[in-house]
């Protein structure tokens, strides 16, 4: 009897459990069901049903911006770096009802306009479409700014804006190589310089997250998809910060004691070509451009032509010396003045008449005498010298905005054109042109491109530039280079040259001044304004580091060695100490220049 009972009560104990089982298995069954439904839903059976349900409950998209990559000097120190910003956002749908008073807090803390404000906070969708649950309202913010204007739109008991990250593009040296560098706008592009040539390498590509809200709040296990950014690439560049802040320092000095409407200043590693400074005054903070006119915005240095004057002098008598028709030492004279066809040809100074050496004709700066050694070249041949100086050809180094300058054809000279462009009228130049050309001499003849890029890099015009593509072109021979640099020593040569002052003591230092009218835009004419330059490098022996400084319409003070030469030779010594250049051991070029 007993184990009868027992026997009933397993069988039906396992009767129970089975029934449990089989429920189990159906609810579970019927759960996958569920799941597996929603999954091919999700996997596109119904794209369109599903779009319009997620529209329906508040899809939201928001951006997740990329970072940008820095611009850094030749050293790896940032002269434009991104760092951490937020925007502030709205949902149109909780801010609505109390607009008006979330936009005048915001229009005060962020310094916005109310309206623009007003607007995005009561932002509607058309007809028929789902609500508008994202608005912009402000952009790269700095974080404790940002923060501030939220903490007091939430102490006014104000819900629905929000803040979430958006780098903030910052210029840490502010005006240093502002003008190579450019700027950002306020909504994010670039409009100038670097930032605008290299924005595809730069600017790397934004991501987005979207997912569900209900009732004003993300919905936690709602739909969400993100696609994550993809930061920018960084770009090095030639320039030495510390070299680039003097330069700027000392030209900005010299532009204003001389009452100058600007200033250039380049300095070029001669063996490379890579720049080192590129200096324009009057220039701006990278941070507030809109607080400086348009025109200082740009590079003057690379948009800018001139005559050169009597810089170009030196690529006229290399050329000569280049092709055998003279030698620092051949002899001419020089009278009071020169007529050639119907004008008449003076020099700086009166005089009269001279006996010079080609090495005194440049040491004194004689526009006769330079002319009257020109007239041993066809115009022909001295045009295809200075196409091969690079002059009329632009250099490219990457930058928007850079002049070509104007090489008039050969065939366009008279004899005049020959005389005047022999000593830098006649023609115009950029002033890295005219710098990459004095290089040439400095290189011993060898024309290298200069470069602004590290390595390589390809701008948004398809160029593809920077150290690793340099090009390099024989120009004048080693023999013809090495004569001009010591013609170009007796211009800083106490009792010799022009500009003494432009010496620096345990060096030899070769240089040239330059002084030449300026066509006016007004007249198209000579009017008076002048451009007053100095070029030249060190050790002249072994050169290092080649230096070219233009000054334009200076008022007081106008000449190439006292305006231009100052600024040279602090330049100059500035890199000679920075980077440890030793003091020449070879005795100065000792040339006559009289006969």
């Amino acid at each position: 009897m007993t184990q009868a009972r027992r026997t009933t009560s397993s069988r039906s104990l396992r009767g129970s459990s089975e029934i449990r089982l089989r429920v189990g298995l159906i609810v579970i069954a019927m759960v996958l069901s569920v799941f597996g439904a929603r999954l091919l839903q999700l996997q596109g059976l119904d794209p369109k049903a599903y779009a319009a349900r997620a529209d329906a409950e508040g899809l939201v998209t928001v951006p997740l911006p990329a970072k940008r990559g820095e611009i850094t000097d030749r050293n790896g120190i940032p002269l434009a770096e991104t760092v951490s910003g937020v925007m502030l956002v709205a949902d149109p749908v909780r801010t609505r009802a109390h607009a008006d008073k979330i936009a005048q807090i915001l229009a005060t803390k962020l310094d916005l306009d109310y309206f623009d404000l007003l607007a995005n906070l009561r932002k509607t969708a058309p007809a028929g479409k789902p609500a508008v649950r994202f608005a912009y309202l402000a952009r790269r913010v700095p974080s404790t700014v940002a923060n501030d204007a939220l903490a007091a739109v939430e102490k006014a008991g104000y819900k629905g804006v929000e803040t979430r990250p958006d780098p903030v593009r910052t210029y840490p040296a502010h005006d240093v190589a502002a003008n190579l560098l450019g700027f950002i706008g306020a909504d994010g592009k670039p409009l100038a310089g670097l930032e605008l040539a290299f924005e595809k390498r730069l600017a790397g590509k934004d991501g987005h997250e979207t997912y569900e809200v209900g009732g004003g709040n993300r919905i936690p296990l709602g739909e969400n998809t993100e696609v994550k950014p993809t930061d920018g690439t960084s770009l090095q560049l030639t320039i030495d910060r510390d070299v680039q802040w003097y330069a700027q320092r000392v030209l900005r000095t010299a532009v204003e004691n001389a009452g100058a409407e600007s200033g250039t200043a380049i300095a070029l590693d001669t063996k490379t070509g890579g720049i080192l400074a590129f200096a324009d005054f009057p220039t701006y903070d990278a941070n507030a451009p809109g607080q400086a006119p348009k025109a200082d915005r740009g590079s003057r240095g690379l948009s800018n032509v001139y005559e050169p004057g009597s810089v170009e002098k030196v690529l006229t008598t290399s050329s000569l010396i280049d092709a055998n028709k003279v030698s620092p030492s051949t002899r001419i004279k020089v009278p009071s003045t020169l007529p050639v066809l119907d004008r008449v040809i003076h020099d700086w100074f009166d005089h009269d008449t001279l006996r010079l050496t080609l090495a005194g004709v440049i040491a004194k700066s004689s526009n006769i005498g330079t002319a009257l050694a020109a007239q041993q070249f066809s115009h022909q041949q001295l045009w295809q010298y200075l196409d091969r100086f690079g002059l009329g050809h632009r250099v490219e180094i990457g930058m928007p905005g850079e002049s070509r300058g104007v090489l008039p054809p050969a065939d366009s000279w008279s004899d005049l054109s020959r005389a005047t462009i022999s000593f830098g009228q006649g023609l115009s130049v950029n002033a890295l042109q005219m710098a990459t050309a004095i290089n040439a001499v400095a290189n011993g003849g060898e024309l290298v491109s200069p470069s602004l890029v590290q390595g390589s890099a390809t701008n948004g015009a398809g160029a593809t530039v920077g150290t690793d593509h340099a090009t390099r072109s024989r120009v004048i021979s080693p023999e013809a280079a090495a004569a001009t640099a010591q013609m170009m020593e007796m211009v800083t040569t106490e009792g010799a040259g022009t500009a003494p002052g432009a010496g620096i003591a345990g060096y030899r230092v070769a240089g040239k001044t330059g002084t030449a009218q300026q066509v006016g835009k007004a007249c198209k004419c000579y009017d008076g304004s002048l451009a007053v330059s100095f070029a030249g490098f060190a050790p002249a022996d072994d050169p290092r580091f080649t230096v070219y400084v233009v000054i334009q319409k200076p008022k007081r003070g106008a000449s190439g060695g006292g305006t231009a030469g100052p600024v040279f030779r602090k330049i100059l010594t500035y890199l000679l100490q920075k980077y440890a250049v030793p003091p020449t051991q070879t005795p100065p070029a000792r040339l006559p220049v009289e006969w």
